[in-house]
């Protein structure tokens, strides 16, 4: 896979010069979920069209990913996309239910299912609607900011494919754990060698970050974790950075986000990724303690504190870069933006970042 050349040059590198370590004049900032069900412009893009949909034209993709930049001054941009088109690359067939969700029709329930899967995916033939969304708007950003791929982490993905859904406990997955390790192993790694083939094409089709998204890392425990969750995020670093350099692709950041998994900070530092993002759960101070000089941190201020008055979020976001420092940081929530969250509050959030980093920065 060859990347297209010709890609516009990039104007605010901020957000890439944080995630490697370098030194930046104020933090940048961006957020999870910014491409999102509250701006008013991304419910108008999307009514007319099935979720899932919507995710495989990479028009309406390039321009629900660029709607957020439009409003503020965001300092990256996170293509539009789902974690779930990776178990629809395998052949399972999954479909939005308004006020329920994603929901698989014939979630894995046996063993047995698993022979039911793509054993080999090309990812360019299930996934290019992906990737053509990735390079249509990395000519449409104009070099404004940096493009961030993403995808699921094997045990997040792993979790939906058996639930059929979200799930409180992640019961039925879990249960796999513990009655078929086994066959959990072979999902898994089956899971992470597509999910490493899918970023890399990914970065050849112009991403110049890449975040993976362990979402349901606080149902594990701590050994599960280190035997079902953890080996899998170690082997997609390592083997996206193989291949980008095999492909003589560029050297991409990588972002591993475990929410609720601070029983592995230490380990996710260690894990290969350049920045460590973080869930709201956890104080700045003690990440930093957990996670060394090595690594950026990315996050955490609570989503909910957007409902707070404005001059509230900006009291919390400055309490915030003090904590963490305003190097070697990226700031942004510690999970995604809701759908009933007011814009304007967004904005604050991020003018807040900017104007308290500068300020910090220069005294």
């Amino acid at each position: 896979i060859h990347s297209p050349k010709g890609f516009p040059k990039l104007k605010n590198d901020t957000f890439l010069r944080a995630a490697r370590g370098e030194e930046t004049e104020h933090t940048p900032v961006w957020c999870m979920r910014q491409a999102g069900r509250y701006l008013p412009e991304f419910q108008e893009t999307r009514a007319a069209q099935d979720f899932f949909a919507t995710c495989r034209s990479p028009k309406l993709c390039c321009e629900l990913t660029l709607q957020p930049l439009r409003r503020f001054p965001l300092d990256a941009a996170i293509i539009f996309s789902d974690i779930l088109v990776v178990p629809q690359a395998l052949g399972m067939e999954v479909v939005m239910v308004p006020g329920k969700g994603p929901t698989f029709t014939e979630p894995l329930k046996e063993v047995e299912d698993l022979m039911k899967l793509r054993q080999k995916v090309d990812v360019t033939a299930e996934l290019g609607y992906v990737f053509q969304a990735i390079t249509l708007t990395r000519h449409s950003l104009e070099g404004r900011v940096p493009l961030i791929g993403f995808s699921g982490a094997p045990w997040t993905l792993m979790s939906y494919m058996i639930e059929g859904g979200g799930s409180n406990t992640m019961a039925k997955a879990k249960s796999w754990l513990y009655r078929h390790p086994e066959a959990s192993h072979r999902l898994l790694r089956l899971l992470a060698d597509v999910i490493t083939d899918y970023l890399v094409g990914q970065v050849a089709a112009g991403a110049q970050a890449l975040q993976l998204f362990e979402s349901h890392a606080g149902h594990l425990g701590p050994e599960q974790f280190q035997d079902f969750a953890l080996p899998y995020i170690r082997d997609i670093a390592q083997g996206v950075k193989r291949k980008l350099k095999e492909e003589g692709l560029p050297l991409v950041p990588m972002i591993i986000f475990a929410k609720d998994a601070h029983y592995a900070l230490r380990d996710l530092a260690h894990a290969g990724y350049e920045v460590v993002g973080l869930d709201w759960t956890i104080r700045p101070q003690e990440a930093r303690a957990q996670t060394g000089k090595g690594v950026t941190l990315q996050g955490n201020l609570d989503p909910c504190a957007l409902y707070a008055p404005k001059e509230k979020i900006g009291e919390l976001v400055k309490k915030m870069l003090e904590g963490f420092g305003t190097q070697r940081y990226i700031a942004n929530l510690g999970h995604g933006l809701y759908p009933d969250m007011n814009p304007e509050h967004v904005g604050a959030f991020v003018e807040a970042v900017h104007a308290h980093s500068r300020h910090i920065n220069k005294h």
